[in-house]
């Protein structure tokens, strides 16, 4: 995959907003042996899926996340259990619960992500349209704003 400079990434941060973000519900199969969902790359997201990861064990209290990316998207489903999911755009925050496993929030790049309030037994899936890089990876709350705002003055 094709890396982006510098300037390329902070524009794609801060033109991101949270109404970019939102509920996708899947498709869903019932049966009277067990409901189905599926994700087929490619038709259900607005991206290819490179990545999948799964967040499970949450200590109570504990949050996840507290980061956002220059160029990842991800979709984060609650496949068993509750959780909540922050996003921030630097300006507005919004709060889902997600608690269904055939509906998952879409997080584009450049939008702060936290996730809190596991459930017992909780278990977040997390597909992702890059693979694993750091460098993709803004950990710093503050320097997040500076990015957010970079060329707004």
């Amino acid at each position: 995959m094709e890396k982006l400079n510098s300037i390329d990434r902070i524009r794609i941060h801060n033109q991101s907003h949270i109404n970019d973000c939102r509920i996708i519900t899947l498709d869903r199969h019932h049966h009277a042996n067990g409901n189905l969902t599926a994700v087929n790359n490619g038709a259900d997201l607005p991206f290819d899926i490179q990545r999948t990861f799964y967040i499970y064990d949450v200590p109570g209290g504990a949050e996840r996340g507290g980061h956002s990316h220059y160029t990842c998207h991800e979709f984060i489903i609650a496949i068993s259990g509750s959780f909540d999911v922050t996003i921030d755009d630097g300006k507005e925050q919004h709060t889902y619960t997600l608690n269904r496993p055939y509906q998952g929030l879409l997080v584009v790049p450049g939008i702060w992500r936290t996730l809190q309030n596991f459930s017992s037994g909780s278990v977040c899936l997390a597909l992702a349209s890059h693979h694993y890089d750091e460098e993709d990876y803004v950990r710093n709350y503050e320097q997040f704003q500076r990015l957010k705002h970079a060329g707004q003055q």
